[in-house]
Formats: C-alpha cells, sequence, structure tokens
C-alpha cells in the first residue's frame, strides 16, 4: 500500500467536524467538488501536503462507523453522502479516552479501557505509531467535546516535572485534553488544539513541545461571530469608533451545542470568546456580552446575531447589526485540515514550540509573548509571510 504524503488523526473523529473533513477529502479526490472555503488552497507552496494526499484516522468515544456519524449530523447532502458511504462505512474511530468529570452529556462506550493516565497515554501513543505506518508523518488535531475550564493555577501545571508526577499519580485534575496533548507532543508528534480546553498551552506542555521539537498551536477555532468581530473591530478602531457596547448571542443544535448547555464546559467557551475585543480595541468594553445556547431543531446550522452600539464625531450614537447564518461544520473542517497542513509543514522545517504565524485560525492563539495578534487582517498577513518565505528558501 502506498503511503499517503500526511495522516491527521483527529481526536473526535465522529462528530460533525471530522465527518465532515474526511467526506470533504474524499470529495475532493472523486472530483465532486472543488477547494471552496479551503483557505490555503490556491497557495502554491513547497512542502504542504497536497489534500488528495491526506489519510484520516482518530478518536472517538463513539464506535459508529463514519457514515452512520455523517448521517446523524446531517452536514452532507444526499448526493454527497451517496458519493462517499462506502469510504465513510470503512472508517470506525479508535477507542477514545472520556472523563465525565470534564465533559458531561457525552457518554459514548468506545472508550480506552487502561485504568490510569499512564497506560491511556501509552494506548494513544501506540495507536500514532500504527498510524505512522500509513503515512510519511502525522498531525493531531483536537476536535473533541469542550471540557470544563481546568483549575486556574493549577501548579502541576507549571512545570513539565510537576506534570510528569501528576501523571504518575494519576491526579484527577488531568482531562483527556491534556493526556492527548501530552501523548502526542512525547512522541514527537506536531498537535493542534481546534477546541477551548486547555491542552498544548499549559506551560508544562509548552516545555515538553520544545524540548521535544514539537511543533504546536491553539486554541479554539475561530470560524463563525469571533471570525466576524476580528474583521469588524479593527475597522471600527481605524475609523475611531468607540464600541460602547457587543451583545453576541449564538444558537446551535449539534453535539457541541449539547455539551455547550453544560455550564461549566460553557465556561471554557465564553472566556476564549471573550477576550479578543478588548485586546483589538485597546480599551475594555465595559458592555461585552456573549451567549450560547443549544437549540436542537437547528442541528449543525448555527445562527449568530451581534449587536453594536458605537459612538462617532460629535458623540452620536450609532448601530451595527449582523446576523450570520451558517453551518459549523462547514466553516469548522476546512480550517482543521489547513492547520494540519501547516503544522506539517513547520515540522518539516524544523520548527518547534508555540506556532504564532496560524494564529488567524484561532479564538485565543498561543503565543510566546504577553498577548497575542488578535486582528485578523494583521494575523493573516502574518501566516502568509511565513508561508511564503518558507517557499522561497525551499526553492533556493
Amino acid at each position: 500500500m502506498t503511503k499517503r504524503k500526511l495522516g491527521i488523526a483527529v481526536i473526535g473523529l465522529g462528530g460533525a467536524v471530522g465527518t465532515t473533513m474526511v467526506a470533504g477529502l474524499e470529495l475532493l479526490r472523486k472530483r465532486k467538488i472543488d477547494t471552496q472555503g479551503l483557505p490555503l488552497a490556491e497557495l502554491d507552496i513547497a512542502g504542504l501536503a497536497a489534500y488528495e494526499d491526506i489519510l484520516i484516522g482518530g478518536w472517538d468515544v463513539y464506535g459508529s462507523h463514519l457514515a452512520n456519524a455523517a448521517e446523524e449530523h446531517d452536514v452532507l447532502t444526499h448526493r454527497q453522502f451517496v458519493a462517499v458511504e462506502s469510504e465513510l462505512r470503512q472508517i470506525k474511530p479508535w477507542p477514545g479516552v472520556g472523563n465525565s468529570e470534564f465533559v458531561t452529556n457525552i457518554a459514548g462506550e468506545n472508550q480506552i479501557s487502561a485504568g490510569d493516565h499512564r497506560g491511556s497515554i501509552a494506548r494513544i501513543r501506540q495507536d500514532l505509531e500504527e498510524f505512522r505506518e500509513l503515512c510519511e508523518s502525522v498531525v493531531v488535531i483536537n476536535l473533541a467535546s469542550t471540557e470544563k475550564l481546568a483549575i486556574e493555577g493549577n501548579e502541576i501545571f507549571n512545570s513539565l516535572s510537576s506534570l510528569e508526577k501528576a501523571l504518575d499519580d494519576n491526579s484527577a485534575d488531568l482531562s483527556p485534553a491534556i493526556l492527548y496533548a501530552y501523548a502526542a507532543i512525547s512522541a514527537g508528534v506536531p498537535y493542534g488544539n481546534f477546541t477551548p480546553s486547555v491542552a498544548a498551552d499549559i506551560p508544562a506542555l509548552i516545555e515538553l513541545a520544545d524540548k521535544q521539537n514539537v511543533p504546536i498551536a491553539g486554541k479554539d477555532g475561530k470560524t463563525g461571530q469571533t471570525f466576524i468581530k476580528s474583521v469588524l473591530a479593527p475597522a471600527f478602531r481605524s475609523r475611531a469608533l468607540k464600541v460602547e457596547g457587543w451583545f453576541s448571542t449564538n444558537i446551535l443544535g449539534n453535539r457541541d451545542g449539547l455539551v455547550l448547555s453544560d455550564e461549566d464546559s460553557l465556561a471554557s467557551k465564553v472566556k476564549t470568546k471573550s477576550s479578543l475585543l478588548d485586546d483589538i480595541l485597546g480599551y475594555k468594553v465595559e458592555d461585552h456580552l456573549v451567549d450560547i445556547r443549544y437549540y436542537r431543531p437547528r442541528k449543525d446550522n448555527k445562527e449568530a446575531w451581534d449587536n453594536i452600539d458605537l459612538t462617532g464625531f460629535l458623540g452620536q450614537p450609532m448601530q451595527l447589526k449582523v446576523n450570520f447564518l451558517c453551518r459549523d461544520s462547514i466553516l469548522a473542517a476546512p480550517l482543521a485540515i489547513e492547520i494540519a497542513r501547516c503544522l506539517d509543514l513547520a515540522q518539516k522545517l524544523r520548527e518547534s514550540g508555540v506556532q504564532e504565524q496560524l494564529s488567524v485560525f484561532f479564538k485565543l492563539p498561543m503565543s510566546r509573548g504577553e498577548k497575542p495578534e488578535q486582528a485578523f487582517h494583521k494575523q493573516e498577513a502574518a501566516l502568509l509571510s511565513w508561508l511564503a518565505d518558507n517557499a522561497e528558501a525551499r526553492t533556493k
């Protein structure tokens, strides 16, 4: 069997975004769709894996094959589903790490039975080794459900030695997201966190990534409402329009929405969505409110409303209202693919640690400095500059 250039090992493979990634790449290979929605598709960059050379596998606490998952999530059109149904039926998620203390409303039975943290990590690494036999390189992308907020200031996160001890002690403070991130990074596999969950952004795992020379990126994919914010807010600042208030609300009815109906998981999500505005504008918006609601009938069709109150010249008030009716997985899946391609390129270039140039893809970007850049146009320029510089370097 010919090896694929890049393998993407997805945490949460059976979710709406994971199944959409797999289906989308299969449809591309069959020339049933074009590359619309893939932000880097028009760039010819040496070293970026071609879409048709990508293989996807991964873990999920729900073990049903991806054809069943795709039917449940109802993202694909009937014609698209029929075109890739046979391929989706051949893919079943590997058993995943589950913990109801960190994610409620999810109770899948396809779980690793390892007994302790070290055993779970060993199983994850075994899965990665077997996947590597099918691909020239592998990247891990976390698409799992949002976990509750980790304990702020927990000392076990502050250094690699403290984290190693916590793993040995089977600490109850270590979430599945942290176990996956540790397993990937310690195995030398690049890791991207598309979720708000605490994972590779803790000091201990940043230290491990630097030690292992592994590129990492995160967190929380910037797909809908926060993407719009990161575009509009710099424009308001440029025109000296003061934002007096910004009320944002979302409704969605997919599995992610169900998880976010739990207050602890919701708090984790809201935290990543709330910090961006003040950082871009340079002042605190007193009335910045973010609300997310699970509304089952919408399924993957997310609706986001924004009401923005502005003050302009002569102190005159103005308003802008935005109503974004979008498909959550249709926005997220292409970004997850591009993040994996870029992390794979970073590893080929022997870059390690936090990859700040990937900030354009995330709500709360990881940064080596005190605060990450949040303005979309500046983030995009940084990514394109990195890609162009490396394309030039690889052709010399």
